[in-house]
């Protein structure tokens, strides 16, 4: 079960991470307001009293989310960039050097990488 899980993660990052990025944006948004805009708030989008009391909590989950979200898409993107770099070159000995980092790189990107991989492989026959 766990394995699904994982697979459907590993397939999906970039969207997900793009998805926690903007909600947290949004709930970022909506905790700053309520904490130092309060009469706007409560006027303009007619929150009552006891959501504004709530604004600090609204805005560190805010945070959280959106730092998981950029790290998440930061941390995916810096990796397909480095194995792709490192799957354009077509010398074996360069390919060698790394061969170890990529494979395990792959490891957490969508399986057309993976694929990519194998064939590149077999293009300088590395084992």
């Amino acid at each position: 079960m766990s394995g699904k899980i994982t697979g459907f993660l590993r397939e999906y990052v970039f969207i997900l991470s793009i998805i926690f990025t903007i909600l947290g944006c949004i709930v970022l948004l909506i905790g700053i307001t309520g904490m130092w805009f309060k009469d706007i708030t409560k006027n303009i989008l007619d929150f009552s009293d006891e959501a504004l009391n709530w604004s600090l909590y609204i805005l560190i989950i805010g945070l959280i989310i959106f730092v998981i979200g950029v790290y998440y898409l930061y941390s995916h993107l810096k990796t397909r960039k480095f194995v792709l770099e490192e799957l354009e070159t077509n010398k074996r000995s360069e390919f060698l050097k790394k061969h170890v980092e990529v494979k395990q790189m792959v490891k957490h990107l969508p399986s057309k990488y993976q694929k990519m991989l194998r064939e590149k492989e077999e293009e300088l026959q590395i084992k």
